[in-house]
């Protein structure tokens, strides 16, 4: 596919972005731009802070879609979000005009770096994407970026550098990952999950198996990850692994707190010094985020200074344990995590945070994800004092009317759930004491009960 993008774009002068707002658009956008493009785009939100840095950039934004938005365009990107029945879309057609998924255009960015981390797992990529980036930005390695959570090191969402270094988060679902041309192909782990698409898990671990093997220089993975390593097992490639274990490459010793949820370390380096890192990110498991991230920076020429220095200076990224504000003497936090291992260990971090109490509120994603994850929900989620949920977001699904909220409710002691944002932030502003902490939890839009609780609080 890349090929036939990069077929497309050779004689291309202007390509028009179809939901140009959107974060995973974005990087896309500024590289294009970068590289002499002519961009224009369109959206449904004028107010948005991305389509507003766009057109500072010079770049046309019409809102809402329009048909003759594309006339004149050499090509078009989309997102896997837009129906065919997008006005702009089905005009597009019309004229013949090239169309590409976002997700083939990416692949193609991917290809024009010599050096293109791309970061995979079911969990951690958006953070270890954003650290890496971190370190390498920090140190002057200006590298070209796609995240999927906002960092504030580079101000958004991903960015255009100069040097031949790129960090791409790669997403598994819909085997999105395997149009992409990694360098260093990086997994963090496989856990089960997405298996509305995959199907079984030996299905998800086969595809994870074609992304590293389209490495075109290494394949790091976590060696403490079963799943991973069984991954890689006789992949034709150099095969560096991070993590505790006395075969890893890049190893972690001397692990510990040295405050209350955040956590230092030795990470061995082949050939060199070991690097001491602290990280500013609560959770155990960002121990092992950081070690990926480390290993990478160092193959990509960063020093033991600079490793260090870039993940203390890494706070986080967006709808990763993300501050929203304190109200009344509660602290409100999101969080992206809708797996329950990702629920577990942000749970579990925000226990040794010394709170007085840590509720949960989460917004299930999927019939079928919370159908199938069930129990392993319900018990990741008891790990806080008080639980609050919404009804199930369906997204791509439609409800087969087996499974609700009321379901996973019933598993949990004393939770509550109710069906809009509104009843939930009064709930939990109402019960809410000083010196609790409260996370809302999900990869929907669960942030807009986390700002509406932020209001009422006030």
């Amino acid at each position: 596919m890349t090929q036939e993008v990069q077929g497309i774009l050779k004689n291309a002068r202007r390509v028009h972005f179809i939901g140009i707002g959107g974060s995973g658009m974005f990087p896309l956008v500024q590289i294009l731009h970068e590289k002499g493009y002519t961009i224009t785009g369109s959206d449904v939100d004028d107010m948005s802070d991305i389509v507003r840095t766009e057109r500072k950039m010079g770049i046309p934004v019409n809102v809402p879609h329009r048909a003759d938005a594309v006339e004149g365009a050499d090509a078009v990107v989309v997102s896997a979000a837009l129906f065919q029945d997008n006005p702009e879309v089905r005009r597009a057609q019309e004229l013949g005009i090239p169309i590409i998924k976002r997700s083939e255009l990416l692949g193609y960015v991917t290809s024009l770096y010599s050096n293109a981390f791309c970061i995979a797992g079911t969990h951690g990529k958006t953070t270890t994407t954003s650290m890496l980036t971190e370190i390498l930005y920090d140190a002057g390695r200006d590298p070209s970026a796609v995240i999927g959570g906002k960092l504030p090191a580079i101000h958004g969402y991903g960015r255009c550098g100069s040097s031949d270094i790129m960090t791409c988060e790669s997403c598994e679902y819909v085997d999105t990952f395997l149009e992409l041309e990694p360098d260093y192909a990086i997994i963090l782990n496989i856990d089960r999950d997405h298996l509305d698409y995959f199907g079984t898990e030996e299905r998800l671990s086969q595809s994870f198996t074609r992304f590293a093997s389209l490495a075109a220089k290494a394949v790091i993975i976590n060696g403490d990850d079963a799943k991973a390593v069984a991954a890689v097992a006789g992949l034709d490639k150099p095969i560096i692994r991070f993590g505790r274990g006395e075969g890893c490459d890049y190893r972690i010793l001397d692990e510990r707190p040295y405050e209350r949820a955040y956590y230092e370390f030795t990470l061995t380096v082949p050939g060199g010094e070991p690097v001491h890192i602290r990280t500013s990110v609560p959770g155990e498991h960002n121990v092992c985020n950081a070690a990926a991230a480390a290993a990478a920076a160092h193959i990509a020429g960063c020093t033991n200074e600079e490793i260090a220095d870039g993940i203390y200076a890494f706070h986080g990224a967006g709808r990763r344990f993300e501050l929203v504000g304190r109200g009344g003497g509660v602290t409100i936090v999101d969080d992206y995590a809708h797996h329950p291992e990702e629920i577990r260990v942000t749970l579990t971090a925000a226990r040794e945070m010394g709170y007085r109490r840590v509720w949960a509120v989460f917004q299930p994603f999927t019939y079928s994800r919370t159908k199938l994850l069930l129990h392993e929900f319900a018990s990741a989620l008891s790990i806080a004092d008080h639980v609050v949920m919404t009804a199930i977001k369906g997204a791509r699904e439609v409800d087969p009317g087996d499974i609700s909220t009321a379901d996973l409710a019933a598993l949990i002691d004393g939770s509550v759930w109710f069906e809009t944002f509104e009843e939930v932030a009064d709930y939990v502003v109402a019960h809410a004491h000083p010196d609790d902490l409260v996370i809302t939890l999900g990869c929907g839009d669960i942030y807009k009960a986390a700002r509406m609780m932020l209001t009422r609080g006030q």
